[in-house]
């Protein structure tokens, strides 16, 4: 009787306890798992999977129906693999990145420690992923596997590359969990491919750049150059351009800038550029994305440091711009009507031509166009400007003697309006420019006729400032009257007012001579000593208005006349 109540107490204690209980997976264990169908090769939505591996920090699961159509060596070879992955990951991966970048979400939803590694086919351009919607209860989202989880390609398994696609996707767990659960508000895509992207680099892994993680990016790059790094459509190209810009901010800025914006509460541009401020730079996201955009063309560290990489890697990286050539007779004239995304570099080459060189641009007015321009010369000497834009966006320059003096100019138009809400795709808008060979005359023309407009201009902007110091100097003069105003009324009992009529002497208890005495008593005491205010116009009040007149060059007669009273009325206000 009493080992059955015993054994009852423990029926009921473990029932008590069970649902706070955590179950470790255990080596061959089978589980379903919810998969991005959009990625699997057969677009399936859910699989089944067993567990290969566990090791310090990482559960390691394969896709069941890929495994069971291998053959002996194909399993041994991937087992192989997935060991060498573990290894790598518990002691390089995780305490790498979870030391710079902070850790993930530990014990996590499912209150385990490890994180699981779902390995499963997916599409060739497909690496990994990972899904924040597995961070959440399914009551909340029925498709979560609520586990602390991401995704590899099993084509990649075997590859070198493996450990740099894991790093990846696990920034993005560790990202999920500093950011979103942290302060509640999901990092821009961009941004959060941005840090992903450099963890391979962080880890040593594109130091050897063949066959490199980062050579496959630059190869993305080179292909696709004027791809927008905010715009985020899941393809393979957008990780290219991307790439190569997260590799120059970290050169010049230091990698703490990831890191240290991933811990704000800010987001995308606005989080980079308050840490910028934070270290003491005095660029913004806009300089340093311009700045980018020239070094690519010429990566040049003596022309300056800004305009280079130094990574030794990536030091004879130089983009294809779009190359015009200006016909060396007849009518030398191109144009272009074209389209670009936030944030994407657009190289335009112009070789050939003859004499002086004029490129009118035209943008859409509602956004914000930085345009600079590269010349070489034929010494390789580099020069750098930039468009002058008014509020419509339209701007020129001409380039005199281009064909006798330069090898080339590259424009670099770049759109730079929207600087937040970057959640995935991103529109296009049209710009336009047009490059011609014209002869010294013509650009002297232009050039007189924009001076002459440069001046009016200048001289409207004068007249309206002008107007607004009057406008000023009015308000001012009122609130001063008003003061006035309330003075007399205290002590004098008088009213400040304009004088419209003639005072003369021997006029007695009149508001307009107490008017006229409080005016001369505040101009101090050399025109009224005595001071008194009577409204009796009497023999101080008369001599105290002949030493006024003497200052303002009036006859000095003692009269309260018209123009003696246009000049008090003026000092007044009226």
């Amino acid at each position: 009787m009493i080992k059955l109540k015993i054994k009852l107490v423990l029926i009921f204690l473990i029932f008590l306890f069970l649902p706070f209980s955590v179950w470790a997976d255990y080596l061959g264990q089978k589980t379903n798992f919810f998969v991005e169908a959009t990625y699997d090769t057969l677009q399936r939505e859910q699989i089944s999977a067993t567990l290969r591996r566990i090791s310090p920090n990482l559960y390691f699961y394969f896709d069941d129906a890929l495994w069971n159509s291998l053959n002996y060596d194909k399993k041994n070879k991937i087992e192989k693999a997935i060991n060498d992955l573990a290894d790598e990951f518990d002691n390089n991966i995780y305490p790498t990145l979870t030391s710079f970048f902070g850790s993930e979400w530990k014990p996590g939803i499912d209150k385990d420690k490890r994180i699981t590694v779902l390995i499963h086919p997916m599409k060739e351009d497909v690496r990994g992923y990972f899904k924040s919607s597995d961070e959440y209860p399914k009551l909340q989202i029925p498709d979560s596997n609520e586990r602390e989880m991401v995704y590899l390609n099993a084509d990649y398994i075997n590859s070198s590359l493996a450990k740099s696609f894991l790093a990846h996707e696990f920034t993005h767990l560790i990202t999920f969990n500093q950011k979103e659960r942290k302060y509640g508000r999901a990092e821009e895509i961009w941004l959060n491919e941005a840090r992903s992207e450099y963890a391979p680099t962080l880890l040593g892994y594109d130091s050897d750049f063949e066959n490199s993680y980062l050579e496959e990016r630059v190869k993305l790059f080179l292909e696709n150059s004027s791809d927008s790094i905010t715009e985020w459509s899941n393809k393979i190209s957008d990780y290219g351009a991307l790439n190569l810009f997260i590799q120059y901010l970290t050169e010049q800025y230091g990698p703490e800038i990831l890191a240290d914006s991933l811990h704000l509460e800010e987001v995308g541009i606005l989080s980079i550029e308050k840490v910028l401020k934070e270290r003491g730079f005095e660029e913004d996201f806009s300089q340093i994305f311009t700045n980018w955009t020239i070094a690519v063309l010429i990566n040049d560290c003596q022309v300056s440091e800004r305009y280079c990489y130094k990574n030794e890697n990536l030091k004879d990286i130089y983009i294809v711009s779009r190359t015009n050539f200006l016909p060396l007779v007849g009518k030398s004239s191109l144009a272009l009507n074209t389209t670009s995304q936030n944030w994407a570099g657009n190289w335009f080459k112009f070789v050939g031509g003859r004499d002086n060189l004029k490129i009118e641009f035209i943008g859409n007015p509602e956004n914000i166009f930085v345009i600079p321009y590269i010349t070489q010369d034929f010494f390789g000497k580099y020069s750098i400007g930039f468009f002058g834009l008014d509020e419509y966006q339209r701007g020129k320059i001409f380039v005199k003697d281009f064909r006798a003096r330069y090898r080339w100019l590259v424009m670099i138009p770049t759109i730079q309006s929207k600087i937040s809400g970057f959640d995935g795709k991103e529109p296009f808008y049209p710009f336009f420019w047009e490059a011609s060979v014209v002869k010294v005359e013509e650009i002297e023309n232009e050039e007189e006729i924009e001076n002459k407009e440069e001046e009016s201009k200048e001289e409207d902007i004068l007249i309206k400032q002008l107007e607004e110091k009057i406008e000023l100097l009015k308000k001012e003069i009122a609130e001063v009257q008003a003061k006035i105003q309330a003075i007399l009324k205290e002590k004098y009992n008088l009213v400040w007012q304009k004088l419209e009529k003639e005072l003369y002497y021997g006029m007695k208890n009149d508001e307009d001579v107490s008017c006229l005495q409080m005016f001369l008593k505040l101009k101090g005491k050399e025109i009224y000593p005595e001071g008194l205010v009577t409204g009796n116009f009497l023999e101080l009040t008369q001599a105290a208005l002949k030493r006024y007149q003497v200052i303002k060059g009036i006859e000095e007669n003692g009269f309260f006349d018209d123009l003696t009273r246009t000049a008090v009325n003026q000092e007044m206000g009226y």
